[in-house]
Parts: C-alpha cells; structure tokens; sequence
C-alpha cells in the first residue's frame, strides 16, 4: 500500500511538471468545452474540472458541461464522488469526458434501506440494469439476471418461489419494463431477508425503478423491430404412414387390419387433398415463417434541487403465427405509463410519489390450434370444401353452397365430420373471436422525515402503496355449419355428389364476458432509522420497522396476508468489523391462537481482511471481505390453508344409507382431525461468503456457501396414526394436520468478473454459476423397501421402474416375474424386479435421477463484452446441468387412438427386435409402457447461446449544433443456439406455440 501511495505522488508530480512544461511552450490560453458522464452515459452534475497549469476550476453545469480557459495541452484534472478521478490534456478535439466508477459505486437497495457496496454483507446479488440494458436490450425484466446475479436460476438456492417487491411493494415481475428499472437486487441469504417476515422465506427480488435527477430535462427514446423465428415443430406422421402403422398396430392386439391397400395409396397420391386429406398443421399454408414485434419507449427526466421526476412511457405489440381466417388479426398489445417524482418541501421533509397505469391487451381466436395439432389424426377430415368440385346437378348441395354465411374466398365451404362438428379451422375461420383485457393501477407514497432535531442521526420514512389491477374476457361466440363431402367418380373423376351438413350458421351478435378477475394491494411500512458516526471510527446503524400488505382477489374469501415488526441493529468499526442483528416479530391468522406469533432473529458478522497490516504488502488485493451469517425465519409460506389445525365435519359431502324401511339417512363425517399445537416451519440458515477485488479492480469475485434446512413443514400423513384413523367409505378422515416434514438445501454460488484493456478494446468477460444440492432429510412413510424411502433422497427426486429392454418372445415373458401393469406381449418394456417377490408393481420403483424443477443442480453463466471505441460486441450464455426428465407428453405416450410422431418408426417389430428404440405399437392401453421408467428419461443438459448484440455510438459531431446530443442503433438476437445431446427434444415444444428466436434491430437517441 506504501508502495502505492508512492508510486501515485510521483506519477502527479511528473504531471505538475509535465503540464508546467507545456504551459512555457504554449503561451496562449484556449477555451474548452468539453461534457462529462459516467461509462454508463449518465451525465455528472457538479463534477470538479480543475487545470495544473493555472489552478482554474469549475463545476460541470446540470448538463454535465462545463467551460474553462487553459493553455493549450496544459493537463485537466476531473473529479466527482463517486467515481474515479482522471488526468486528460486539454485539446479543442475535447468532447467530452468518462469517469469510471469509484470504489463505492452505486448504493445497493437492501431491506428497508440502502448501503454502499463496500458495506455489503449477508448473501445480496445486485445487478444495475441500465449499464446491461445499454449493451444488452431486454423486453422482461428479469431475463438474464442468472447470468449477473449469483444464486439465481429462475429460483433463488434451490427453493421453489421468492417474494417480488417493486419499490418495496409486493407486485408481479411483468408489470414493470427494463428501461423503467434502476437496480434489481436479489436478496438470498436469511439475514438478507428476514425483515419481510414469513412471505420472504424463499428469498426475495427487488427492483427498484428509476428517478428524476438534478439535470436539465433529459428525453430518451428507444424504438425497436424484431422477428420471432420458431425453431422447431412436432413432426407427426402423415395419413398413410399413420394408416399403414394403424394397421400394424392392430394386427399386434390380434384384430384385422382397418385400412386396405387402395385406401392407403390414395391418401398417399396425394392426387385429391380434398377427398384423402393429408393435413400437416404446421405447414407454411397455415402458419407464418416469422412474426413481428415493435416497441417503443420514451424516458424523460430532470429536476433541481427542490424536485426531480421521471417519466416513462411504453408501448409494445406482437403478432402470432397463424395466418389465416380470424386468426390473422391475432394481437397483443401493452401500452405503460409510468411517473416517479421526489420533492425537498425543506430541509427537514422530502416525500416521494410514484404511480403506473398499464392496459393490456390480446386479441386470439376462440380454439386451442396448437392443442388441437397434436391431438387430430391428419385424415380426420378435410378443414375446406371446394365448391368447384361439387356435382352441377347436385340442387341440394348447391342451396347449402348458395345460403351458407361462411363460403372461405368465395369458393370453400367448412369441412368436418360428425365426429368434428367443431374443429380448430372451422372455429378460426367462422367461430368469432376473443380479447383479453387487463388494465393495473399502481400507486406509492413516502414521506421521510430528519428527526436530527431531537437526536442527530434520527429519522422517519413511511411508505403506502395501493394497486388495483383488473382482466376479463370478451368473446363473439358464432355458430357454424361444416360440411362433409359424399365422393364418387362415376364420371371418370373425382367428384361430390352430396354434402352432409352438421350444425347451423349463427351469428347472435352477443359480446360474452367471462373470466373476470380482480387482484388489489394495499402495503404500508413506517420505520425509525438511525445512522451515526463516532469518532470517525465506530459507525452504528438501527432500524425500527413495521410493515406489511394484503392481497385480496375475486373468488378468494381470505386475503393474503403479511405483517411482522423488524428490528435492525448495526455497527461497524472502521468498515472493518460488523456486526449486525436483525429481528423479525410475524403473525399468522393459518395458526391456531397461542401460535399465531414468533420471533425470527439473525446475526451476520463481517471482517474487511484487506484492511488488515498483514495485508498491507499484499498490493494485488484492493478489497476482500469476509461474512458469516446463521439465523432461524420462521413461516407460514407452504401452509397451503387456514383454519387446518380445526377438526372439520360435514354432512353435505356425507354418504347416503338406508334405515327404517326403506328411508334415506346422511352421514356426518370427519374429514381431519384437530391439532391445537400446529406452528410455523422454520428455515434455519448459516451461510459464508468472499468478496473480493484484485489487480486495481482487474478481477472481482463474489461467492458464498449457504446450508439451510426448513423444519416442520405442514402435512396430513396417515403413516403416522392408526389405520383406523381413516376409513375408505364413507369417505373419513380423524388425522391432523402436523408440523413433520425437513427439506434441506446446501450449496454454493460464485460471480466472477475480469476487466482488461487490451491495446484500444476494453474487455469484460463475467462468469456466474451455482451449484446446490437437496435432502429431504425428515419424511412421514412407510415403504417396504427401504430404497424406496424419498428420506435421503433428493426434493425433485424422479422414481420410476427400471428398464431392461423389450421382451422378445411369448417364452420370455413366461419365465419373466407377474407382470401387474396388464397384459404385455413381444416388444413391450421389460422391467428388474428390484424386490425379487416374482412381481412387477410399483414397489420396484427406484430413484432414477434429479428432476431440477427448482433449477438444474448446476448453473453457469458468462457474459462477454468487448468495446472499441463507439462500436460494443456482447454475448451472453447460460449453462444448466445435473437435471432430467422424461418423456411423457403426448408425442411420446402414444397408444389407442392417439396422433402418431416421427417416434414410432423406430418401434419394435420382429424384424427390428435389435435395432427398436420405441415399444410395439397397440390400439389398446399401454399401461405397461406408458409409465415412469429410465426407458423414457433423458438428459436436460444444455449450454444456449441466449443472446448476442453489436451497438454502434454515432459520433456526437454529426449532432453539434442540433437538439440530438447523442443517436445509437443496435442488432442483437436471442436465443440463436442450443448445445445438447437431445438438442431437439429440448427446443421442442408439443401442445403449445413452438419456441422461437428472436432478430431485432433498434435505435436510441438522447436528446
């Protein structure tokens, strides 16, 4: 560190001089003009310009500008809290000025307050999305926050859910777009969110927008165009291959085959579409190649020192991919207004208002296409009718033509059958049409009050927020007639000599409204702060908070409720040594009286290492920084209903007997039994962490290690009463509600980044992951084979049978145990029986892997940037690993009647007994395949190249003189690459719209 300090007073010495050299050889004073702002574009008001040379100086304006006269090439020295000083030689080339960050940056949002990042300590992620936002165009607001945020991977260490708060107010991620965002702070550790209480026990995200700032009004404007590009479709076989494979299918179940060959090579000719349909749903004839996307924002800020406001406003809107009938006017659309102002009635009160309105709407058509093209078999029916193709003396069938209100571009009638009355092509070109509407209200208020009068230090801030948001559905229901067409070809060719008609044209004119929901919000806090500074070495912090909120929402009688009293006591010493407690009184009404109140306290200590004297020699380390915490939060966040430690009798839901000759008599039964002692779960937590800063800020690194446990969570377990607690008829039930089960979450997360200037490109490359591991280490149960005990084994634990591939003959199946999944034949799944008692049941079900449903065991993330001058590159890739699932949607289970995919041609036959990879086909039930086993378990392994953008800064000469002061553009796409073994199933979607890539191109300018 000495050698530091020296090496600084020398290196400004030899710019003293420097400059006073250059001052004899220019005798002239120059007038620069110059701006300054932050690596982040923000301008710096009040920063200090001061010339060696002269000792002139000045502040920069509340544009950043400032204006000095200087000998030419004399040095400049620019400074401003916050952020790094520099040296620059004053040139008339001077533009303008960037200041990197200082030490301190930005103050981090934490609970109920904020605090500069050197202070941080308690498992916190921040992440300023203005500086992302700038290289990394996003449209929702937490879309690659795993990749800057350690411990997050769309849950936050493992756990299930978290708590959103939105400038301290519990509203959904959705309702607020990036540009409006200032900070997203993600709050992990138990010590970092215990003053919220009970509803923040899986952690919690805040956001919190942005604000006016001292500055002439500023306007930012954003204007983007995309394309969403799907990226893969089921593929289903079309109506020959699925007859010729019917057939099979039947002949393996001992039945005739249903299509003959004539049938079959006509759906294959492909000769009449119309009489032998071959309908491929995810033809170009029916859907678009891409689908559009605009948006647009406008950012206007500014103020003075007694006011500041933010506004913004935004509207976006995207099309669909289907492209025909009704479907064609597919649309969603946002529009966001959003308002923040902060006003210094005097020096003593300052108040905060802030409100939003969002209006929502979507216009789709009254069907489920997507449902519908993984369900329909292709030669059910052809969607349209050709009226050309219709006999001429055919008068019937022509009336039908001539007073139908549906004839599709003049000459289609709708296609069906009886068993297809209504179809998905029928409804979108006939079926009318629906609009979703959803508008919300947000409103928030803050009054902060410095009590230093009374006692210095002291101060006062309350906050209370209401929202209101409302959606409802409006639909035409229209009536339609289909058509079948009655062939023959008497005449030589193909023709229709009837129509069998199903259903009546209807138009009633009735707007329908269905659906309707309300959510509203109300969130109140008041909190006493005290922040005092001893001595100039003991910093002490305190906190008195009371805070909570309802939610309440249609067709719910309880709202949700959240009210708990913090207390947050603080100290350190030099910013070396902390200590911190905080405390958390909650109230539940789910609890019986006596429980309905619990105390949650939290100690968290941190050493600042580096600020040490055995590190002073240590010159590679700028900061490293050491924290421990552990605590008990108590919650009623999985108690999934009140009043369940009540016994509960019914004699609506009670069975009905005969007595007394014949009368009828009601039951009254139980349905649980009372628990007068049921309580809150508890997480109990210790959680370790290093933060550190090497290099002169070359490499920052940020990790901690985290075990918590949740003890006592609420079950109803049989396992643990009487048998006779229960009875199967009537339907009784004497068993309580327990405190019983423990689920344990421990592992680690990390963030690395490196900075490095390499000639004229400055690099940023970030490294982010997180690894955990889960136990459910407490369970009510009562297996016979103690392999099957979920005790031990893993929260997203998946069991299933083993697989030991196909029976191959009637003879092995013979010598195989009793098969209890029904009758099985040549080519079905064999299965080990694990227990060896002769008989395959679900007691030979063993754990076969890691679902990930709270996340993948392992998370990786990297970003990377590289800046020459104006020209930005960035990337962005995330990685998730340890994770499976399986096979059983609708494209894979098939048996019976259902769709056939592309995987039924790898299914076993006789000839295909030792290359099959798909079981036999069947027109039965498939119990026996079409169950959890390893046979249908694959890898989610994945590592995807989310996002890529290259932005280009004009340069700001081309705008001296006019209103523009700066004009950017930028391309950039998403989701472009996917890296996995089973690449294709993973980027498959079945039932639903296909997922998509996403091409964009933007402009931004600041005026």
């Amino acid at each position: 560190m000495k050698y530091i300090l020296q090496q600084k007073k020398v290196t400004a010495l030899i710019a003293l001089l420097f400059s006073l050299f250059l001052q004899a050889q220019n005798e002239d004073d120059v007038e620069i003009k110059a701006l300054v702002h932050g690596a982040d574009g923000e301008t710096i008001v009040g920063a200090t310009v001061r010339s060696y040379s002269n000792g002139a100086s000045v502040l920069t304006d509340t544009l950043g500008a400032f204006a000095i006269e200087v000998p030419l090439n004399s040095i400049l020295a620019i400074s401003a809290e916050g952020y790094k000083s520099t040296s620059v030689a004053a040139t008339p080339d001077m533009y303008e000025v960037v200041l990197e960050p200082g030490k301190d940056g930005k103050p981090i949002q934490v609970a109920f307050r904020q605090v500069e990042e050197k202070d941080l300590i308690g498992g916190i992620s921040a992440v300023n999305l203005p500086e992302i936002l700038d290289k990394n165009y996003t449209t929702y607001s937490l879309e690659g926050l795993d990749v800057f945020a350690e411990g997050y991977n769309g849950n936050i260490w493992g756990m299930n859910s978290y708590l959103v708060l939105i400038d301290g107010v519990p509203r959904d991620a959705g309702t607020v777009m990036p540009t409006e965002i200032e900070q997203v702070t993600v709050l992990k550790g138990i010590a970092a969110v215990s003053l919220y209480g009970s509803r923040a026990a899986k952690g919690v995200i805040y956001i919190t927008t942005k604000k006016g700032k001292i500055q002439k009004q500023q306007i930012d404007v954003r204007v983007d165009a995309g394309l969403y590009v799907p990226k893969r479709y089921p593929k289903y076989l079309g109506s020959a291959e699925y007859m010729t494979l019917y057939n099979e299918a039947r002949v393996n179940d001992g039945l005739q085959p249903l299509y003959n060959d004539e049938t079959i090579y006509n759906y294959a000719s492909g000769d009449n579409p119309f009489r032998y349909p071959d309908v491929d749903y995810y033809s170009s004839e029916y859907l678009k190649k891409a689908y559009e996307r605009y948006d647009a924002t406008v950012e206007i800020s500014g103020g003075n020192k007694l006011a500041k406001y933010y506004t913004n406003l935004g509207f976006w809107t995207a099309g669909d991919l289907l492209n025909f009938g009704e479907a064609g006017n597919n649309r969603t659309q946002r529009f966001n207004i959003r308002g923040n102002v902060d006003i210094d009635l005097n020096d003593f009160i300052s108040c905060t208002i802030g409100g939003t309105a969002i209006y929502y709407s979507g216009r789709g058509v009254n069907t489920d296409y997507w449902g519908n093209a993984a369900s329909l078999r292709p030669y059910r029916f052809t969607p349209l009718v050709p009226v050309d193709m219709l006999e001429e003396g055919d008068e019937n069938s022509w009336n039908l033509v001539n007073n139908s209100s549906y004839l599709i571009d003049g000459k289609y009638l709708l296609g069906g059958t009886q068993l297809d009355q209504t179809n998905p092509f029928a409804s979108i070109y006939a079926g009318g049409y629906n609009k979703y509407t959803s508008r919300q209200f947000q409103f928030n208020t803050a009054i902060r009050a410095d009590l230093g009068g009374l006692l210095e230090g002291l101060s006062f801030k309350t906050m209370f927020a209401v929202d209101y948001s409302t959606s409802y559905n409006q639909s035409y229901n229209n009536n339609y007639a289909v058509y079948q067409p009655v062939w023959n070809t008497y005449a030589g060719f193909d023709q229709i000599g009837s129509l069998i008609k199903y259903g009546e044209d209807a138009r009633s004119g009735v707007q329908n409204i269905s659906n309707s929901y309300y959510q509203q919000t109300i969130a109140f806090s008041g909190q006493f702060d005290y922040i005092k500074t001893i001595d100039k070495v003991h910093n002490i912090s305190a906190m008195l908070i009371a805070s909570g909120y309802q939610q309440s929402e249609s067709q719910e009688y309880h709202r949700i409720s959240n009210a708990n009293l913090g207390l947050h006591l603080g100290y350190n010493y030099l910013q070396k040594y902390y200590v911190d407690f905080d405390g958390a009184a909650i109230h539940s009404a789910r609890l019986p009286k006596g429980n309905r109140a619990a105390f949650s306290p939290v100690m968290t200590l941190g050493w600042r290492i580096s600020e040490e004297e055995f590190m002073a020699d240590a010159s590679v380390v700028d900061d490293l920084k050491l924290f421990a915490s552990g605590g008990i939060l108590h919650t009623d966040l999985d108690i999934s209903d009140y009043y369940l430690y009540q016994n509960i009798y019914t004699q609506t839901d009670g069975a009905w007997f005969n007595w007394r000759d014949g009368s009828l008599g009601q039951s009254t039964d139980s349905r649980r039994g009372e628990n007068p002692d049921l309580s809150f779960a508890k997480r109990k937590e210790i959680n370790i962490g290093l933060d550190g800063t090497f290099f002169d800020k070359m490499l920052q690194f940020k990790g901690s290690f985290f075990l918590n446990e949740i003890q006592g969570n609420v079950i109803q377990a049989s396992v643990l009463y009487p048998s006779y607690f229960s009875t199967g008829w009537p339907v009784s039930s004497f068993i309580p509600y327990v405190n019983y089960n423990n689920d344990r979450r421990a592992g680690f997360d990390f963030n690395i980044n490196v900075n490095k200037r390499f000639g004229t490109v400055d690099w940023t490359l970030g490294v982010s992951g997180m690894y955990y591991n889960t136990r459910a280490t407490k369970r009510a149960e009562i297996y016979e084979n103690s392999y099957q005990n979920r005790e031990g084994k893993p929260l997203d634990a998946i069991w299933g049978l083993e697989s030991m591939g196909f029976f191959a003959s009637e003879d092995e199946i013979a010598d195989a145990p009793s098969q209890s999944f029904g009758q099985v034949r040549p080519g079905d799944i064999r299965y080990k029986d694990q227990n060896g008692d002769g008989i395959i049941d679900v007691q030979d079900e063993v754990y076969l892997g890691r679902g990930g449903w709270s996340g993948a065991p392992l998370s990786l993330g990297l970003h990377l940037t590289a800046r020459w001058k104006e020209l930005t590159f960035f990337a962005l890739a995330t990685g998730r690993f340890g994770a499976h699932a399986m096979r059983n949607n609708s494209y894979f289970w098939i048996d019976g009647e259902d769709k056939y995919s592309e995987v039924v041609r790898g299914r076993w036959t006789e000839e295909t007994a030792n290359s099959a990879d798909y079981p036999r086909l069947t027109t039965l039930n498939s119990d026996n395949n079409l169950r959890s086993s390893d046979f249908w378990m694959y890898s989610t392994n994945r590592f995807d190249l989310s996002r890529v953008q290259v932005s280009y800064k004009l340069p700001e000469r081309l705008f001296k003189g006019s209103f523009v002061r700066e004009m950017g553009v930028y391309l950039n796409g998403a989701n472009l690459l996917t890296i996995a073994s089973e690449r294709k199933l993973l980027e498959l979607n079945v039932g639903g719209a296909p997922q998509t890539r996403f091409y964009n191109l933007g402009i931004k300018a600041l005026f």
